[in-house]
């Protein structure tokens, strides 16, 4: 179980530094407040559970609170998942290169 531990908290750490890939409207393009916004899916997140790291996207603060609907709620819900989805595949992209 450690090493599970290990590699989430690695992912975590990666996202420090990198470019914001959820990309709304709102996003202040600074990396040093990069962090991994994780995807909610029914199934497989739900009340105060995560999704897995694997499901997650490099997001800025500002893109976070969007798609955790802290701040910029004026933003569609639709519009939000779907920036918040590609996100998540630019992500996996990133990561695989």
């Amino acid at each position: 179980m450690h090493a599970e531990s290990d590699h989430h908290m690695s992912l975590r750490k990666e996202a420090r530094g990198k470019p914001c890939m959820i990309r709304l409207p709102c996003c202040n393009g600074n990396p040093e407040t990069t962090v991994l916004c994780h995807y909610r899916l029914i199934g497989i997140s739900g009340m105060g559970m995560k999704s897995p790291d694997e499901i997650a996207a490099w997001g800025c603060s500002d893109c976070h609170d969007a798609v955790d609907r802290r701040r910029y709620k004026d933003y569609e819900f639709d519009f939000v998942r779907l920036a918040h989805a590609e996100g998540v595949f630019r992500t996996w992209y990133a990561r695989m290169r």
